[in-house]
Protein backbone atom coordinates (compact mmCIF):
# COMPACT_ATOMS: atom_id res chain seq x y z
CA UNK A 1 0.00 0.00 0.00
CA UNK A 2 2.53 2.47 1.05
CA UNK A 3 4.62 1.47 -2.20
CA UNK A 4 1.82 2.67 -4.46
CA UNK A 5 1.14 5.62 -2.46
CA UNK A 6 4.67 6.41 -3.42
CA UNK A 7 4.37 5.77 -6.75
CA UNK A 8 1.27 7.85 -7.15
CA UNK A 9 2.74 10.87 -5.29
CA UNK A 10 5.65 10.56 -7.49
CA UNK A 11 4.12 10.03 -10.81
CA UNK A 12 1.68 13.32 -9.59
CA UNK A 13 5.07 14.98 -9.04
CA UNK A 14 6.49 14.06 -12.74
CA UNK A 15 3.25 15.17 -14.34
CA UNK A 16 3.37 18.70 -12.52
CA UNK A 17 6.55 18.92 -13.54
CA UNK A 18 6.58 18.37 -17.10
CA UNK A 19 3.34 20.49 -17.43
CA UNK A 20 5.20 23.10 -15.10
CA UNK A 21 8.44 22.83 -17.71
CA UNK A 22 5.82 22.90 -20.95
CA UNK A 23 4.27 26.19 -19.44
CA UNK A 24 7.53 27.78 -18.84
CA UNK A 25 8.94 26.99 -22.03
CA UNK A 26 5.75 28.29 -23.71
CA UNK A 27 6.04 31.50 -22.47
CA UNK A 28 9.37 31.71 -22.56
CA UNK A 29 9.13 31.88 -26.51
CA UNK A 30 5.74 34.04 -26.53
CA UNK A 31 8.31 36.25 -24.89
CA UNK A 32 10.83 36.02 -26.96
CA UNK A 33 8.18 36.42 -30.06
CA UNK A 34 7.10 39.66 -28.33
CA UNK A 35 10.50 41.44 -28.11
CA UNK A 36 11.21 40.18 -31.54
CA UNK A 37 8.23 41.67 -33.07
CA UNK A 38 8.41 44.82 -30.75
CA UNK A 39 11.74 45.48 -32.05
CA UNK A 40 10.85 44.84 -35.47
CA UNK A 41 7.80 46.96 -35.31
CA UNK A 42 9.66 50.01 -33.98
CA UNK A 43 12.10 50.08 -37.00
CA UNK A 44 8.81 49.72 -39.16
CA UNK A 45 7.47 52.65 -37.79
CA UNK A 46 10.59 54.47 -37.74
CA UNK A 47 11.00 53.67 -41.76
CA UNK A 48 7.11 54.58 -42.33
CA UNK A 49 7.77 58.17 -40.69
CA UNK A 50 10.72 58.85 -42.95
CA UNK A 51 8.73 57.18 -46.33
CA UNK A 52 5.76 59.60 -45.44
CA UNK A 53 7.54 63.10 -44.80
CA UNK A 54 10.42 62.69 -46.75
CA UNK A 55 10.13 63.51 -50.84
CA UNK A 56 13.08 62.68 -52.61
CA UNK A 57 13.96 66.35 -54.73
CA UNK A 58 15.88 64.63 -57.50
CA UNK A 59 16.17 61.15 -59.96
CA UNK A 60 18.40 59.38 -57.35
CA UNK A 61 16.97 60.53 -54.09
CA UNK A 62 12.94 59.68 -55.43
CA UNK A 63 14.28 56.76 -56.74
CA UNK A 64 15.79 55.42 -53.05
CA UNK A 65 12.58 56.62 -51.56
CA UNK A 66 10.52 54.63 -53.76
CA UNK A 67 12.61 51.69 -53.14
CA UNK A 68 12.47 52.91 -49.19
CA UNK A 69 8.45 52.95 -49.95
CA UNK A 70 8.89 48.84 -51.41
CA UNK A 71 10.68 47.94 -48.39
CA UNK A 72 7.87 49.77 -45.93
CA UNK A 73 5.04 47.85 -48.12
CA UNK A 74 6.97 44.17 -47.59
CA UNK A 75 7.97 44.88 -43.74
CA UNK A 76 3.91 45.79 -43.03
CA UNK A 77 2.72 42.30 -44.81
CA UNK A 78 5.81 40.57 -43.23
CA UNK A 79 5.04 41.73 -39.95
CA UNK A 80 1.36 40.84 -40.00
CA UNK A 81 2.16 37.04 -40.93
CA UNK A 82 4.58 36.75 -38.32
CA UNK A 83 4.57 33.86 -36.19
CA UNK A 84 7.62 33.34 -34.83
CA UNK A 85 10.96 34.91 -34.19
CA UNK A 86 12.72 34.22 -37.24
CA UNK A 87 9.73 35.95 -39.23
CA UNK A 88 10.12 38.87 -37.02
CA UNK A 89 13.76 38.82 -37.51
CA UNK A 90 13.30 38.77 -41.37
CA UNK A 91 10.77 41.70 -41.10
CA UNK A 92 13.40 43.67 -38.87
CA UNK A 93 15.83 43.33 -41.45
CA UNK A 94 13.38 44.10 -44.35
CA UNK A 95 12.59 47.53 -42.95
CA UNK A 96 16.66 48.05 -41.89
CA UNK A 97 17.34 47.43 -45.67
CA UNK A 98 14.62 50.51 -45.74
CA UNK A 99 16.18 53.14 -44.00
CA UNK A 100 19.34 52.13 -46.07
CA UNK A 101 17.54 53.56 -48.73
CA UNK A 102 16.05 56.68 -46.77
CA UNK A 103 19.64 57.24 -45.44
CA UNK A 104 20.98 56.81 -49.43
CA UNK A 105 18.42 59.27 -50.28
CA UNK A 106 18.94 61.85 -47.57
CA UNK A 107 22.70 62.14 -48.46
CA UNK A 108 21.75 62.52 -52.22
CA UNK A 109 19.51 65.05 -51.09
CA UNK A 110 22.57 67.12 -49.11
CA UNK A 111 21.06 66.46 -45.66
CA UNK A 112 21.75 65.31 -42.52
CA UNK A 113 21.90 60.93 -42.95
CA UNK A 114 20.72 60.55 -39.27
CA UNK A 115 21.85 58.35 -36.87
CA UNK A 116 23.64 55.00 -37.56
CA UNK A 117 21.89 52.13 -38.35
CA UNK A 118 22.27 48.45 -37.41
CA UNK A 119 25.40 46.97 -39.48
CA UNK A 120 25.39 43.63 -40.96
CA UNK A 121 28.34 41.24 -41.77
CA UNK A 122 26.59 40.62 -45.70
CA UNK A 123 27.05 44.11 -46.12
CA UNK A 124 30.39 44.90 -44.70
CA UNK A 125 32.03 41.69 -47.08
CA UNK A 126 29.62 42.32 -49.79
CA UNK A 127 32.00 45.07 -50.42
CA UNK A 128 30.99 48.76 -51.81
CA UNK A 129 31.49 50.63 -54.76
CA UNK A 130 35.10 52.76 -54.78
CA UNK A 131 35.66 54.22 -58.15
CA UNK A 132 33.50 54.85 -60.87
CA UNK A 133 32.98 52.66 -63.91
CA UNK A 134 31.36 52.40 -66.83
CA UNK A 135 30.92 49.40 -69.10
CA UNK A 136 29.33 47.96 -72.16
CA UNK A 137 28.54 44.07 -71.66
CA UNK A 138 26.59 42.32 -74.29
CA UNK A 139 25.21 45.63 -76.01
CA UNK A 140 24.14 47.24 -72.90
CA UNK A 141 25.26 49.99 -71.34
CA UNK A 142 26.14 49.48 -67.27
CA UNK A 143 27.80 52.65 -64.84
CA UNK A 144 28.85 52.38 -61.00
CA UNK A 145 29.58 54.92 -59.05
CA UNK A 146 30.45 55.60 -55.01
CA UNK A 147 27.88 58.99 -55.39
CA UNK A 148 24.65 59.42 -56.36
CA UNK A 149 24.10 61.34 -59.54
CA UNK A 150 21.53 61.68 -62.96
CA UNK A 151 23.41 58.44 -64.67
CA UNK A 152 23.34 56.52 -61.07
CA UNK A 153 20.47 57.06 -59.36
CA UNK A 154 19.63 53.48 -58.22
CA UNK A 155 21.16 52.46 -54.83
CA UNK A 156 21.99 49.18 -53.65
CA UNK A 157 22.96 49.14 -49.74
CA UNK A 158 25.15 45.92 -49.97
CA UNK A 159 23.90 42.37 -49.06
CA UNK A 160 23.80 38.83 -50.95
CA UNK A 161 21.03 38.29 -53.61
CA UNK A 162 20.68 35.00 -54.57
CA UNK A 163 23.55 33.67 -52.68
CA UNK A 164 25.96 36.04 -54.08
CA UNK A 165 27.27 39.73 -53.03
CA UNK A 166 26.37 42.79 -54.62
CA UNK A 167 28.25 45.63 -53.64
CA UNK A 168 26.84 48.89 -51.77
CA UNK A 169 26.81 51.61 -54.48
CA UNK A 170 24.72 53.73 -57.03
CA UNK A 171 24.38 52.13 -60.27
CA UNK A 172 22.89 53.36 -63.62
CA UNK A 173 20.76 50.10 -63.78
CA UNK A 174 19.47 47.57 -60.76
CA UNK A 175 21.29 45.05 -62.62
CA UNK A 176 20.44 43.12 -59.72
CA UNK A 177 16.91 43.44 -59.61
CA UNK A 178 16.44 39.92 -61.86
CA UNK A 179 17.97 38.07 -59.29
CA UNK A 180 16.40 39.34 -56.68
CA UNK A 181 12.99 38.35 -58.22
CA UNK A 182 13.63 35.11 -59.47
CA UNK A 183 16.25 33.74 -57.05
CA UNK A 184 19.02 32.96 -59.45
CA UNK A 185 20.91 34.63 -61.12
CA UNK A 186 21.56 35.11 -65.60
CA UNK A 187 23.88 33.29 -67.57
CA UNK A 188 25.74 36.73 -68.18
CA UNK A 189 25.64 37.74 -64.47
CA UNK A 190 29.51 37.30 -64.62
CA UNK A 191 30.39 38.43 -67.83
CA UNK A 192 28.83 42.04 -66.36
CA UNK A 193 30.04 41.67 -62.89
CA UNK A 194 33.66 41.07 -64.13
CA UNK A 195 33.25 44.14 -66.54
CA UNK A 196 32.18 46.22 -63.34
CA UNK A 197 34.02 45.77 -60.57
CA UNK A 198 37.52 44.12 -62.02
CA UNK A 199 40.56 44.94 -59.85
CA UNK A 200 38.21 47.13 -57.39
CA UNK A 201 39.74 46.99 -53.88
CA UNK A 202 37.22 45.31 -51.57
CA UNK A 203 34.80 43.36 -54.26
CA UNK A 204 35.52 39.40 -54.89
CA UNK A 205 36.96 38.79 -58.27
CA UNK A 206 34.66 37.33 -60.90
CA UNK A 207 35.36 33.93 -60.20
CA UNK A 208 35.11 33.68 -56.56
CA UNK A 209 31.95 35.95 -57.23
CA UNK A 210 30.38 32.54 -59.52
CA UNK A 211 31.02 30.70 -56.46
CA UNK A 212 29.46 32.73 -54.08
CA UNK A 213 32.34 34.22 -52.21
CA UNK A 214 33.11 37.18 -50.88
CA UNK A 215 36.33 39.19 -51.47
CA UNK A 216 39.35 37.45 -50.26
CA UNK A 217 37.65 34.10 -49.27
CA UNK A 218 38.79 32.68 -52.58
CA UNK A 219 42.34 32.77 -51.80
CA UNK A 220 41.69 32.22 -47.81
CA UNK A 221 39.37 28.51 -48.64
CA UNK A 222 42.20 27.50 -51.57
CA UNK A 223 44.72 27.68 -48.88
CA UNK A 224 42.70 26.26 -45.66
CA UNK A 225 41.95 23.43 -48.37
CA UNK A 226 46.04 22.73 -49.53
CA UNK A 227 46.85 23.08 -45.70
CA UNK A 228 44.41 20.41 -44.68
CA UNK A 229 45.22 18.48 -47.36
CA UNK A 230 48.73 18.56 -47.72
CA UNK A 231 48.99 17.98 -44.05
CA UNK A 232 46.40 15.29 -43.39
CA UNK A 233 48.36 13.44 -46.44
CA UNK A 234 51.53 13.86 -45.04
CA UNK A 235 50.97 12.75 -41.47
CA UNK A 236 48.95 9.48 -43.07
CA UNK A 237 51.53 8.38 -45.28
CA UNK A 238 54.01 8.51 -42.60
CA UNK A 239 51.95 6.59 -40.18
CA UNK A 240 50.58 4.04 -42.08
CA UNK A 241 50.42 0.67 -40.05
CA UNK A 242 48.08 -1.25 -42.46
CA UNK A 243 44.72 -0.13 -41.01
CA UNK A 244 45.04 2.71 -39.43
CA UNK A 245 43.60 4.95 -42.92
CA UNK A 246 39.77 6.17 -42.30
CA UNK A 247 39.71 9.00 -45.20
CA UNK A 248 38.54 11.33 -42.51
CA UNK A 249 41.43 13.19 -42.69
CA UNK A 250 40.67 16.08 -45.35
CA UNK A 251 38.20 18.25 -44.34
CA UNK A 252 37.57 20.54 -47.19
CA UNK A 253 39.38 23.71 -45.37
CA UNK A 254 37.50 26.84 -45.86
CA UNK A 255 34.26 25.81 -48.13
CA UNK A 256 31.75 25.75 -45.66
CA UNK A 257 29.39 28.68 -48.15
Amino acid sequence: MGTAIFLIVLLVVVVGGGIYFAKSQAAAKKRQLDDAKADARRLVERLGGQVMNLTGTDTASQQAMADASERFTAAGSQMEQAQTVEQARLVRETAIEGLYYVRAARLAMGMDPGPELPGSEERDRAGKVTEYRSVDVEGEHYEASPDPSQRTPHYYPGGRVAGRPVPQGWYSEPWWKPALVAGAWGLGSMLLFSAMFSGMAGIASASAWESGYDAGQEDAGAGDAGGDAGGDMGGDAGGFDGGGFDGGGFDGGGFDF
